[in-house]
């Protein structure tokens, strides 16, 4: 099982792999003032600020394994020196990978041997009500 959350696409010069595991989540939060699910709202609403974009994206980079130095330097150059609006998408996919995940992922509890599934809410008697079922006659 694994749970990785990376991503890798074209971005600024090249093909790069971002990823935001726990330490790089909780440096995003101190950097932002704000816990991911908000910032990510935020980002998606369009009432991000400056630093909510370059800080996703620079420690996306370091996560997903670039050198913080090389990161910080590509951030200067496709961030911050270019129209900020190019730097949304890449943010939000990137959070939204450490959040949700990405296609093709286990995750812990989806489809494990031994583990037991929630029952279908589905009534199977025609009955309304999930699970309901009718006594014997």
């Amino acid at each position: 099982m694994s749970r990785d959350a990376r991503v890798t696409f074209e971005w600024g010069d090249a093909e790069y792999t971002f990823r935001l595991p726990y330490g790089q989540i909780a440096e995003l939060q101190e950097k932002t003032g704000c816990g991911p699910q908000f910032l990510l709202t935020r980002i998606i609403d369009g009432s991000w600020k400056v630093e909510d974009l370059a800080e996703t994206i620079r420690l996306g980079l370091i996560g997903g394994g670039t050198e913080p130095v090389a990161a910080s330097r590509l951030v200067q150059r496709y961030v911050k020196d270019r129209p900020l609006i190019e730097s949304v998408i890449p943010a939000r996919v990137i959070l939204s990978a450490a959040l949700f995940g990405v296609d093709g992922e286990e995750w812990p509890g989806k489809d494990v041997p031994g583990e037991t599934k929630a029952p279908d809410p589905s009534p199977m008697d025609g009955s309304t009500s999930p699970g309901f079922t009718e006594p014997p006659l």
